[in-house]
């Protein structure tokens, strides 16, 4: 089956998708003998180039168990002095994490030459666990549990409820099934607690064990069928009959403001109309009089936005109070909101 030359190169363990476009616009990307094109669609039987080079694509999935150190950062950037792939040291092919580890955070991340896995694991839809165990800076209280197992509302969202365990009187294990950015420290941080050790212990059914720090191992044949039939089905996911589809955000300073997916549609002014119907034809250029004070290319309607309008001011244009109904200076008729 043909696939994108992207993915294609991506695939051969060359580079990334987006550098394998890069190339292809720099022309160091060949197909059968002509420069390829962005989104050209090849298979085993298309001759491929890459710098001059034929791309091999007969090469086998590794999935990689790393143990994290503190110190160490979860980008494949080489700029970066303590990028993971420097500390890992794989020179079997390029490989790449799958999700991030906080730098100050320690335990199992894993890495692979399969991209199209990473988003199956990480989706929060497909609900798959992340165990950590976290020491804190003052007694695990049985109200922290309770309050943390709950959802605690940080960055504007309320976290998905989770299970908590008390360890002993400083430590706790908690089971996420998202990944927000320092997410348990942010958790913490809301009850006063400070996070002095954090180290994630297991990612679905893989376990980090007895894995020294700073080492990797390859995962179990058992593990890799196991990931595999676990993510089968995660691009085929579908909403449920019946189901309403989610709101669209938008974040906004302190709230979330929710909005329509679509942009509606621009229209004339309610006068501008009015005037053109009265004429029989279309409004001249100076039709739209009764947008006094708007800006031009702007329609004379309200913005939009929802649960506010706007009404004339009299002659020098529209009021600004948000709330107030939009009366337009056609007898019978009314403004409808728009952007």
């Amino acid at each position: 089956m043909k696939i994108r030359i992207n993915k294609y190169i991506s695939e051969a363990g060359i580079c990334s998708r987006r550098d394998a476009d890069r190339k292809i616009e720099q022309g160091k990307v060949r197909v059968n003998g002509r420069p390829a094109e962005l989104g050209d669609q090849v298979d085993d039987d298309d001759e491929v180039l890459v710098d001059g080079n034929p791309v091999q694509t007969r090469v086998q999935r590794v999935y990689i168990a790393y143990n994290k150190p503190v110190g160490i950062t979860s980008t494949t950037d080489h700029t970066d002095p303590d990028n993971i792939i420097k500390s890992v040291a794989y020179h079997g092919g390029r490989v790449f994490p799958v999700g991030r580890l906080d730098k100050d955070s320690e335990g199992l991340i894993l890495l692979t030459n399969n991209g199209d896995i990473v988003n199956k694991v990480l989706r929060v839809s497909n609900a798959h666990d992340k165990e950590y165990t976290v020491t804190v800076d003052k007694p695990v209280t049985d109200e922290f549990v309770k309050k943390m197992s709950d959802g605690v509302p940080i960055i504007g969202v309320r976290t998905k409820k989770c299970k908590v365990t008390r360890i002993d009187q400083n430590s706790f294990t908690i089971v996420l099934q998202q990944g927000l950015n320092r997410q348990i420290r942010r958790m913490c941080k809301v009850f006063g607690y400070s996070v002095l050790r954090l180290v994630r212990v297991r990612i679905m059914h893989i376990h980090l064990d007895t894995l020294p720090v700073g080492s990797w191992r390859f995962l179990t044949d058992g593990e890799v069928t196991k990931l595999q039939e676990a993510v089968r089905d995660s691009a085929n996911m579908k909403v449920p009959s019946g189901q309403k589809k989610k709101k669209v955000y938008t974040k906004a300073p302190g709230k979330f403001t929710p909005t329509t997916p679509e942009e509606p549609k621009s229209g004339r002014g309610t006068r501008g109309k009015a005037a053109s119907d009265r004429r029989g034809g279309k409004p001249s250029g100076g039709s739209a009089r009764g947008a006094k004070g708007s800006k031009p290319g702007f329609s004379s309607k309200s913005s939009g936005k929802p649960g506010s309008t706007s009404k004339p001011a009299g002659k020098s244009g529209f009021s600004s109070k948000p709330g107030s109904k939009n009366r337009s200076t056609t007898s019978g008729s009314k403004g409808k909101g728009n952007r």
